[in-house]
């Protein structure tokens, strides 16, 4: 969507003091078709939930959202690079497009977040453009959080049992001996006997009790080196609220290297967890075996144009899923036989979907039923 012009509307009760903030004291709408361009403050003490239309935070000076209420929106933008603090929350109805900048919640403040309500979507998030704080969901099952800190995206993808009356999600570049917005440290040496090294990097903070899985990155920023020699025994731990130590959260195998992957968890309720990480599992490796790596350039010279695994003429039974860089599948497909060739056959926002995927490293996880064995590697796509 475009950038727009601020437009100012004019309502009873509505306020300007001193050029620094919109001010609503009484009842504003955005009617559907309707566009709302902040480049200004927004302090809302009124009625400001029935918005039909589009509202978007742009230009190149820090914003705030404050007031006695939370503000809702129909479909929300972001396109400004020194960011939109949220000192009320801010709900979302529809569509949030992410281009530039970050929504800032205080994360001593946890009933400051951007929530998501019943079918609203995330779109375009990325390191450049996410929720550097809480955001919370309500009346949704499943869901990608588009938190972050201030460099990096790192989102947890949420699939649950059931709808979710309501959840939250935060994410931490911290050491979680001593985080800086919780009232007590959790100590990586208080742990379950089946468990190795624990992350001091970084953590996540996930609220929810409907039984769910998640699933989680890695980059070399979280130095997974630091805790294992094979990721395959990688797995995530959580501070177990009822033990008062860390304990394993079973996991399905982590997919990737020591620079990069992503891991996913079985069913657990979350709020059983004060916090989430990464640890050494202890255990028995996971019967993965790491094939070579791929280069797929798919730009018609006939060489490297399609993904092709050998491996698959020996289990013509097989199914193969490939992930972005987030974890996120932009692939699958039963009985493959070396079709992808850069385009993705799945419905999870991947942007301009008809001139195939970006650039860059992808994961793969092919299982051959005829045999019993599962495969899993990279892949480099180069358009």
């Amino acid at each position: 969507m475009k950038k727009l012009a601020f437009i100012l509307f004019a309502f009873q009760g509505l306020l300007c003091q001193a050029q620094t903030a919109l001010y609503n004291s009484g009842t504003m709408q955005i009617h559907d078709q309707g566009q709302m361009g902040f480049h200004t403050n927004l302090i809302n003490d009124g009625s400001f939930d029935e918005n039909l239309g589009l509202a978007g935070f742009y230009g190149d000076l820090p914003l705030t959202v404050s007031g006695a209420f939370a503000v809702t929106f129909f479909d929300l933008e972001i396109s400004n690079p020194d960011n939109v603090s949220l000192e009320t929350s801010l709900n979302t109805r529809n569509n949030s497009n992410f281009i530039m900048g970050d929504f800032f919640t205080n994360r001593a403040l946890t009933d400051n977040y951007l929530n998501f309500l019943d079918t609203a979507t995330s779109n375009g998030s990325g390191n450049i453009s996410k929720v550097d704080g809480y955001t919370g969901i309500s009346n949704q099952q499943n869901f990608s959080f588009p938190v972050g800190d201030e460099f990096q995206l790192r989102q947890l993808v949420l699939n649950s049992n059931a709808v979710n009356i309501f959840a939250r999600c935060a994410y931490f570049f911290e050491d979680a001996n001593n985080p800086s917005t919780f009232a007590q440290g959790f100590n990586t040496n208080t742990k379950a006997n089946t468990l190795g090294p624990i992350s001091s990097t970084e953590f996540w903070r996930l609220e929810g009790n409907v039984p769910s899985t998640i699933q989680i990155t890695w980059n070399e920023r979280s130095a997974i080196e630091s805790l294992v020699t094979d990721v395959n025994r990688l797995g995530i731990v959580g501070w177990s609220k009822a033990s008062n130590q860390w304990v394993s959260i079973p996991s399905n195998g982590a997919v990737g290297d020591l620079s990069q992957g992503f891991i996913r968890s079985t069913s657990f309720i979350p709020d059983a967890y004060e916090i989430i990480t990464f640890g050494n599992s202890l255990g028995e490796a996971t019967a993965l075996i790491n094939p070579d790596n791929f280069l797929v350039t798919p730009n018609g010279d006939g060489i490297n144009d399609f993904l092709v695994i050998p491996e698959t003429e020996l289990s013509p039974n097989n199914a193969i899923q490939i992930f972005d860089r987030y974890g996120l599948k932009v692939f699958e497909m039963n009985n493959y036989t070396n079709e992808f060739n850069g385009f993705a056959t799945t419905n999870n926002f991947v942007i301009a979907k008809d001139k195939g995927l970006p650039a860059g490293v992808y994961f793969y996880i092919l299982s051959l039923s005829d045999i019993g064995l599962d495969f899993q590697g990279f892949l480099y796509l180069a358009n």
